[in-house]
């Protein structure tokens, strides 16, 4: 059985990290699920041998999401090429054969847990010449043939700007493709050091321009230094790229050796954000709250095709 760690339902205690670190709001809590309902999901799991970035990554809705039978599929790891200090994924730089079992198994969990929607998400696999393209192809088909009703969305890396690889993603006809922002343009060689503010914009407007009919999305992180204007500045980019779908959430810090938070950011604020992306700005959704990850209610998405039909 999979170790489920107790600090997923205790958020992670800042004050004790660092004589630095900000002071945790009474307000940021989860709440601690049934045991036994995320144990049949992470034995399902671990029978299939398949990883997730809900428990990688150290994911704060872990336990809602596998009490209710979901997760977020984390293939070709679970160790990332890349090393950024925000991360808690496993970092590993060797160069790796990709299991050709994975897709099928991958298949048969989301056939077994009865999933009307499912993301599947990688590490950085910067060491395949195809950055894992082939690998996220093989995964949609079998989901089809297994699941043809399940709508699938892909949560990929930037693929160091490999736009080839980005088609073949693509030809996979996913319903919605998500590539993650995580931060305002002034941080990104502090947060992301190997990626790059633009690149991820380009992915996202090359993205609807060679599939106009998918749905987009991209999410960041805040409490790690950024101005609030520089978020403002960041959301008017991704509108700019044609992005259907922004998640906003609270950056928080895994562990001492990591970035430390600056700041958390209070409910209204982040109600602020959504208000400004939906109204001013005209995005089909912005799910902006302190506990919000990029998968979090990803199944909301079905809502949305209907609302706005492509």
């Amino acid at each position: 059985m999979i170790k489920i760690r107790d600090d997923w339902f205790e958020i992670i205690n800042l004050t004790n990290i660092s004589k630095n670190a900000v002071t945790k709001p009474d307000w940021l809590r989860v709440k601690a699920p049934q045991v036994e309902r995320i144990g049949n999901t992470a034995n399902l799991l671990s029978d299939l041998k398949l990883n997730t970035v809900c428990q990688e990554a150290s994911c704060p809705n872990i336990g809602e999401c596998f009490a209710s039978g979901t997760a977020t599929f984390l293939i070709m790891g679970p160790g990332c090429t890349r090393a950024c200090p925000y991360c808690d994924i496993d970092f590993d730089r060797s160069k790796r054969d990709l299991d050709p079992t994975e897709p099928d198994r991958l298949a048969e969990a989301v056939f077994r847990m009865k999933l009307k929607h499912v993301v599947i998400t990688s590490v950085n696999r910067d060491d395949l010449d195809d950055g894992g393209a082939s690998q996220f192809y093989k995964c949609v088909s079998e989901v089809r043939k297994k699941s043809p009703e399940t709508t699938i969305e892909l949560l990929i890396p930037d693929l160091c700007g490999n736009w080839s690889s980005l088609e073949k993603i693509l030809d996979s006809r996913p319903n919605v493709l998500n590539h993650n922002i995580e931060t305002v343009s002034a941080l990104y060689r502090k947060v992301r050091p190997q990626g790059n503010y633009q690149r991820t914009l380009e992915l996202l407007k090359r993205t609807r321009e060679y599939f106009p009919s998918v749905y987009t999305k991209s999410g960041f992180m805040l409490g790690l230094g950024e101005k609030d204007d520089e978020v403002l500045t960041l959301l008017m980019d991704l509108r700019k790229n044609d992005v259907d779908i922004v998640t906003i959430g609270q950056y928080l810090s895994p562990g001492p050796k990591h970035l430390q938070v600056q700041r958390f950011v209070t409910p209204s604020k982040f109600n602020y954000f959504k208000l400004f992306g939906e109204n001013e700005l005209g995005f089909m959704q912005v799910v902006s709250s302190p506990l919000t990850r990029s998968s979090y209610h990803a199944e909301e998405i079905q809502k949305l095709m209907k609302k706005f039909p492509r």
